[in-house]
């Protein structure tokens, strides 16, 4: 597991709006990626407990070492030094153009020109820092504006985007655009807002987004009818960017967006992080992560430790562990519906990693047979996590500890369609349990331990694995790869064959 290299980090903020949002955006010199956040949590004999988490900005330069480099402004920095270390920050400030607040004439803002202008900057930081390619990290409308360069302006130009950016990382980007989940239904406010424009808002419809989003496209142009905005290239096909080089954090938690005192999220529907819908949150391929959080303020997905800590361990963790549910077989049971929910912790964190809940209205939807797939496993994707060898055990084990906290629940319906409550217990599961998972190196070679929480007798922070490693059942394969059997609880719930399996390769 080698550490991965430190290369320029350039961040790329949201939508602003209006003028005076605009204007209001570039007063800040790091455009919102300097806001930290605040909370309060119980701690020991009901007294409130402080947590302060201080902006992904600083923590880069405290946990990774990285630079802000600013004299004057980044241009000027850049204009009189030749070279500047790789491991540095720098904020694409393509609002700066449309600012009333410099005096001349404002420019109108498009998604093409920022797209074009941050490929300047990219090319003039590779240059300088000596390296070949950057990483990009994204709030809302600034993962657009990543896309386009990379799916639009680099191929256009005839250069593979994978030459110029190492990874993309982006928090609740509209993927797939604006929508509304509002009475009046039919996309006829969606429809409203394109054609009327307010402050710009049209970029986040279908017509726009095929536009700035498509080789070729021009102004003219307008979406086949089943052009779905999330999809990017497949690997394979000609200046495709890998899917899983991008990693699209998804809030859930409508209620704390407090933009337009409430009315964005009653518009947007409780299914969203209060401005973009889970559904159109991540790129169909890509790594995500689900958290808590609404999309901006000071509790939304750039000021968490949710998000940073994603983001930290995507960058430059060492090793990738994905965990799928397969090989199950779920009752045949009439007008009966089955869901998983999901939750990952990280030892030492004070945070949920990724969570997937009914409550939240991201469950995982589970169905049939499994082993009928054509695999043999049918395997439905629990979550993926990165891990960093190098950030210490708090109690100085040389293993890193993560745990899979798994549900399995069951809803039944009526003839009609409806929900049968008759002999229904609200939030109770049918299967419910942690499973404990140990990561280590033998010389290089991953090492893992698995045990369920109902196997552990006592506090899990007194567990220590003994007996053997898993075994890598795939050992030509190119990665690590153990099947864990579900406590015999699940026999009834999800058959006898039903297993977790956990697949670790490299990272970098």
């Amino acid at each position: 597991m080698s550490q991965a290299q430190k290369i320029p980090l350039i961040y790329v903020r949201g939508f602003a709006g209006g003028q005076s949002g605009i204007d209001s955006a570039v007063a800040d010199p790091f455009l919102g990626f300097n806001a930290g956040s605040t909370h309060i949590r119980i701690g020991p004999d009901d007294k409130p407990s402080f947590y302060q988490f201080e902006s992904p900005l600083l923590r880069l330069m405290v946990d990774e070492g990285y630079q802000l480099l600013v004299q004057g402004s980044q241009e000027t920095y850049l204009d009189t030094h030749e070279e500047i270390p790789a491991a540095s920050i720098w904020i694409h400030r393509f609002y700066d153009p449309s600012a009333s607040t410099w005096g001349g004439t404002p420019k109108e803002f498009r998604v093409e020109d920022a797209a074009q202008d941050l490929l300047a900057l990219i090319d003039e930081l590779r240059a300088k820092a000596h390296v070949d390619r950057v990483h990009l990290v994204a709030h809302s409308m600034g993962g657009l504006i990543c896309r386009c360069l990379i799916q639009k302006i680099l191929p256009e130009r005839g250069v593979d985007p994978a030459s110029r950016v190492a990874k993309l990382f982006t928090y609740g980007t509209p993927h797939g655009g604006i929508t509304f989940d509002f009475g009046f239904g039919f996309g006829m406010l969606e429809r409203l807002r394109d054609a009327v424009g307010i402050n710009g808002a049209e970029i986040f419809g279908r017509e726009r987004m095929y536009q700035y989003l498509t080789p070729g496209a021009t102004a003219a142009d307008e979406p086949p009818e089943d052009w779905d905005p999330r999809a990017m290239p497949a690997d394979g096909e000609p200046f495709a960017f890998p899917r899983r080089r991008i990693f699209c954090l998804v809030g859930t938690n409508p209620g704390d967006y407090d933009v337009a005192h409430g009315l964005s999220s009653a518009v947007v529907g409780p299914r969203s992080d209060g401005l973009v819908q889970i559904d159109n949150a991540y790129v169909p391929g890509a790594f995500s992560a689900y958290v808590h959080r609404s999309h901006s303020g000071h509790y939304g997905v750039v000021n968490s430790e949710e998000g940073y800590q994603n983001l930290r361990r995507f960058l430059f963790g060492g090793l990738k562990v994905e965990s799928a549910l397969v090989r199950f077989r779920l009752p045949d049971e009439k007008n009966t519906a089955w869901q998983a929910e999901v939750g990952l912790s990280i030892r030492g964190l004070q945070i949920v990693m990724h969570e997937r809940t009914g409550d939240q209205w991201c469950p995982i939807q589970l169905d049939g047979d499994s082993r009928a797939e054509p695999d043999g496993d049918g395997a439905v994707p629990l979550v993926s996590t990165f891990l960093c060898e190098n950030l210490a055990s708090p109690n100085g084990a040389g293993a890193l500890r993560y745990a899979l906290h798994l549900r399995i629940l069951s809803l039944r319906e009526r003839d009609n369609g409806f929900l049968d409550f008759r002999d229904h217990i609200e939030r109770a599961a049918d299967f419910d349990d942690i499973l404990i998972v140990d990561v280590g190196s033998d010389t290089g070679v991953p090492a893992l331990r698995a045990t369920w929480n109902s196997e552990v007798a006592g506090p899990i922070s007194d567990y220590k694995p003994a007996g053997l490693n898993l075994a890598d059942e795939d050992p030509e394969g190119g990665r690590w790869v153990s099947h864990i059997p579900l406590p015999d609880s699940t026999r009834t719930i999800l058959g006898d064959d039903a297993r977790v399996r956990l697949a670790v390769t490299g990272w970098s």
